[in-house]
């Protein structure tokens, strides 16, 4: 499986490179006048506009104060010349791009200013005219030579031309000229902006060609490695890949490519792992490794490689996230919620982190509430940022939940009331929020009355439909909830618990077998790897007397979910199949996971069993 897990990009080692702007390809040609441009803003420099330097020169009578590092010609502004200036910027505006930009290039070569042949570039990417960019762009560089952003745009606009031997050109002087030390850099840059040609075949052939004089450099490899990945080329990029770690084998990012570039995961997976032991401070190819052993779903593995980069970094967010993720795969609630709270005090302490602590702090209320600490889980819950809007509405939800759980039914009903959503969907959440807080509460009547109602405002909401079915078989209406769950059947045919919910009632209640095995067969084929419809398919199969297909049913249920009416269910399979011991143990568990079940005790009473 290629591509297996998201390798460590080049963007660091180029943060210290300067990136030629990306041309304005994607403004209309009725734009007004431009912000000050990309490379511009970048350098922290913005540029003036033409009408920015005609202003300065109707003030001063000739722009002859030059800007910092520009040598700029001394112009007399005459009114002819500020008339077509105004003009130019007024048609532009109102969505011509053609005169305009003539009148600025021709205004560039009388006057040399290069301000001048800089604003008709910007007219002419603005109207995605990228051989007309290009021209103004040679102005500009020729008018202002020692313009490192001039030679930027002049290189993104070359990469961006169908030929490319003027950009090959440039790039070969640069690497001509960069020091030995950061020539490596500059392969990297080069690879990038090569990345942005129209033509991806004839960038990668000049991007060979250009490297080819130095091909024994590791960087060199690495660079023509994820050139080749990119287009396709696997095979190339995996000897380019493994040429640049025999060059340099304690190389983090050769060795990371490589791993990009492998095919299947074991074998990266150990590539990594064979690297870690000869490089234990390899930081980058140890989260890697971690989070290949993520996808191969070796969680404990994968939790002593975060356990290793968090000793090096304590406050690093992403691997406290990921350590309390994990904890939670394995079932390690405690160490997941000491992670987790971990992450949300770094956010604190770093609020201009962009990371989203929403998902997070529901969790935490999770994890507390699991444990039995009520008053921990709303404390979480009162964290989430109300400008978080989906993610705070679901935590008011939560928080009316655990009102209710906190016998404070008047004020879960309260917040509730107040929400007041306007989007359907969430008035339906509502409505079963609130139910769910009746029926634990033991006010069953009063939460089928709240159903009832919400029924008849969404009429054909298969949620509210389903949830009131179950609602009404618990309070003894089989034909109301046999009525909402055939209505939920037809606005939703892939529903496959509608299917099952109906042909486990009918088994549950000795009735219609042939019909509940119907039923429950169409949701397993459904779902086929769903352990509460094999436990409905085992249960369906005791009752029509097959014991022994019911045992394996319910086996397989039980081995993927370790439920306590699953369990209940298979014990008496096997007591009526002989297995008494067996089945006692299986309710003993059930007992003790679980020891108010209603269907253990139902089950126990039935067979007039005492454990």
């Amino acid at each position: 499986m290629k591509n297996a897990f998201v390798i460590v990009t080049l963007s660091g080692l180029l943060s210290a490179c300067a990136v030629a702007p990306t041309p304005h390809t994607d403004a209309p040609a009725s734009a007004p006048a431009p912000s000050p441009t990309a490379a511009a803003e970048v350098a922290g420099t913005p540029m003036p506009s033409s009408a920015d330097v005609m202003a300065e020169g109707e003030r001063a009578s000739a722009p002859d104060e030059p800007a910092p590092d520009l040598k700029l010609p001394k112009v007399v502004l005459t009114k002819d010349m500020l008339y077509k200036l105004m003009k130019a910027e007024f048609e532009f505006r109102g969505g011509a791009w053609q005169g305009p930009y003539m009148t600025m290039l021709g205004l560039a070569q009388q006057t040399r200013d290069p301000r001048l042949a800089q604003r008709a570039a910007e007219m002419a990417q603005a109207a995605q005219q990228g051989n007309e960019s290009l021209a103004a762009i040679r102005l500009w560089r020729e008018l202002a030579p020692e313009s490192d952003e001039a030679t930027q745009y002049y290189i993104a606009a070359s990469v961006m031309a169908e030929d490319l031997s003027e950009a090959g050109e440039l790039f070969a002087a640069r690497l001509r000229d960069a020091p030995p030390a950061n020539r490596g850099l500059v392969m990297y840059q080069i690879q990038q902006l090569l990345t942005r040609a129209r033509d991806k075949a004839a960038a990668g052939a000049l991007l060979e060609r250009l490297l080819a004089p130095y091909s024994a450099m590791s960087e060199a490899r690495v660079v023509l490695a994820q050139s080749a990945y990119n287009r396709g080329a696997n095979d190339v990029a995996l000897g380019h890949a493994q040429e640049a770690l025999r060059i340099k084998p304690d190389s983090e990012i050769a060795v990371l490519t490589l791993a990009q570039v492998s095919g299947e995961q074991a074998d990266v997976a150990a590539l990594l792992a064979k690297f870690l032991a000869a490089n234990p401070g390899a930081r980058e190819v140890r989260a890697a490794h971690a989070r290949i052993l993520v996808t191969q779903k070796q969680y404990e593995a994968a939790r002593k490689e975060f356990v290793a980069l968090l000793k090096e970094q304590p406050d690093n967010p992403g691997t406290l996230y990921a350590l309390g993720i994990l904890s939670m795969q394995l079932s390690d609630p405690a160490s997941a919620e000491t992670y987790l709270a971990s992450f949300v005090s770094v956010l604190d302490k770093n609020p201009g982190d962009e990371r989203d602590p929403a998902k997070v702090l529901m969790m935490l209320s999770q994890l507390a509430e699991e444990r039995g600490d009520v008053a921990a889980a709303r404390a979480w819950l009162d964290k989430i940022d109300q400008e978080d809007a989906p993610t705070w509405f679901a935590a008011q939800l939560r928080t009316g939940q655990l009102m209710g759980k906190q016998g404070d039914l008047a004020g879960a009903r309260a917040l509730l009331a107040a929400l007041q959503p306007d989007e359907p969907a969430q008035q339906v959440q509502v409505v079963l929020v609130q139910s769910q807080i009746l029926r634990d509460a033991g006010k069953m009547e009063e939460a089928y009355a709240v159903m009832a109602q919400g029924v008849a405002l969404f009429p054909v909401n298969p949620d509210l439909l389903y949830d009131f079915a179950l609602l009404a078989e618990k309070m003894g209406k089989v034909e109301v909830m046999e009525k909402n769950l055939r209505q939920v059947m037809q606005l939703a045919p892939d529903n496959h618990h509608a299917y099952n919910a109906l042909g486990y009632s009918l088994a549950e209640r000795n009735v219609r077998l042939d019909e509940a095995l119907a039923l429950i067969d169409k949701a397993l084929k459904m779902a086929p790897a769903d352990p509460f419809i094999m436990d409905s398919m085992g249960w369906v199969q005791y009752r029509l007397g097959n014991l022994d297909e019911a045992e394996a049913h319910l086996r397989r249920a039980y081995a993927l979910r370790n439920d306590v009416e699953i369990a209940v269910h298979l014990g008496e399979v096997l007591w009526h199949k002989g297995k008494k011991s067996d089945a006692q143990q299986l309710w003993r568990e059930a007992r003790a996971k679980d020891p108010k079940n209603d269907t253990l005790k139902s089950t126990l009473a039935r067979l007039q069993l005492k454990l």
